[in-house]
């Protein structure tokens, strides 16, 4: 047997197309979408100015931005038949899989035949970035038995997610928080959920079979479901007095710890430390400071024995938690956020699109395998 020949396993290092939406730096800790720093970004701009960014490849002037809010705020209402499906769900099922099958569905209603004209994606990009917070809050509301708030057009997209799980107007802070949030998670470079999206698009499929396959993707703990593990492990932790334990029990039995490192970010995630604020902030008005210093203790040690850093998984989940958010809906908050940044690069994948078909390094056998008759076998 020939050796197969060197390959990238997972396709690490390897350049696989090019974009202009987000420049992920890995070795200095910063991110760009489109030369715009993250940092910048989050002090001056809100999440629908950062959409409109992705989309359309410049930051919009106040005339844009109100017409590209008003386009967003239009396409909240949901089909009749996907409420119903909501409805239909087992209250037990896991908010992601409820997600993927209700933006499958929206493709069921989109009656236009030309999947590659620009300007129709467009229109759908904006219909499914509108359309996946309520759904997510309507099967978060129909599983507890409560009622559906209808869809409002005069609040910002954090405000609408949080006033749609709670049925009241969120306060500005916590608005801004979620915001704040959704501006962190919106693109970041060639990921997994992303890179899903761009194959499914990639054979001229749809806009629909692209998000859903991101979403499918997206699911996944070592990708976005990382955050959910992050409160799963504080609470399997239960208290500060346990954390040095915990960790060095890690350690010495290799488990992972969830929220630490970075497949890319080789320094500190930049995005981390604007949740991190954030959490600290949100606990000290809580009066709930036990998460956020349980999360800086582990944090400080990973630091110390391994030389690692926490990510933005690992205060997002104290952040959505101070929110009063349950913990199985911190995926679909970034599925909410990404899908800015999965409708963009499904839109750049369209414009110089190519098929991706990678090779495989064959390991098998090389010659024919006779094949035995049924009673030798």
């Amino acid at each position: 047997m020939s050796n197969p020949p060197e390959y990238a396993k997972g396709l690490e290092g390897v350049i696989a197309n090019e974009s202009r939406l987000s420049d992920v730096m890995g070795q200095e800790g910063i991110l760009r979408y489109l030369g715009y720093n993250i940092d910048d970004l989050v002090e001056n701009c809100t999440f629908e100015e950062v959409t409109y960014l992705l989309h359309r490849g410049k930051l919009p002037n106040q005339a844009q931005l109100d017409e590209f809010t008003k386009s967003l705020r239009a396409q909240r209402e949901l089909p009749e038949g996907v409420v119903d499906l909501l409805k239909l769900m087992p209250k037990d099922a896991t908010p992601m899989n409820v997600l993927r099958t209700g933006v499958s569905m929206l493709g069921c209603y989109d009656k236009a035949k030309k999947n590659q004209d620009r300007e129709l994606n467009e229109k759908r990009a904006i219909s499914i970035c509108a359309k996946i917070p309520v759904m997510v809050a309507y099967f978060h509301r129909i599983r507890q038995g409560l009622d559906l708030p209808p869809v409002r057009d005069d609040l910002s997209e954090a405000a609408h997610f949080l006033y749609l799980i709670n049925g009241e107007e969120p306060s500005a802070s916590a608005a801004k928080t979620l915001d704040v949030a959704y501006i962190l998670h919106a693109d970041h470079g060639m990921n997994a959920s992303t890179f899903s999206a761009r194959v499914t698009i990639a054979t001229l499929s749809d806009m629909y079979s692209a998000i859903t396959s991101a979403i499918g993707t997206l699911k996944g703990p070592l990708h976005g479901g990382a955050n959910e593990g992050v409160i799963k492990m504080l609470e399997e932790i239960g208290s500060e007095d346990k954390v040095d334990a915990y960790v060095e029990d890690c350690l010495a039995n290799k488990k992972k710890i969830m929220g630490i490192g970075h497949r890319v970010y080789k320094v500190l995630d930049p995005r981390a430390p604007h949740l991190q604020r954030m959490a600290i902030k949100l606990t000290e008005q809580l009066g709930e400071p036990k998460w956020i210093r349980m999360s800086e203790r582990i944090a400080e040690m990973m630091r110390e024995r391994k030389g690692l850093n926490a990510n933005v998984d690992f205060y997002s989940a104290t952040v959505y938690y101070s929110l009063g958010i349950p913990t199985d809906l911190f995926t679909p908050i970034f599925a909410i956020s990404r899908a800015a940044g999965w409708t963009a690069q499904v839109l750049e994948q369209l414009e110089d699109n190519r098929l991706y078909r990678p090779l495989t390094a064959y390991t098998g056998p090389t010659e024919d395998v006779p094949v035995p008759p049924m009673s030798e076998r």
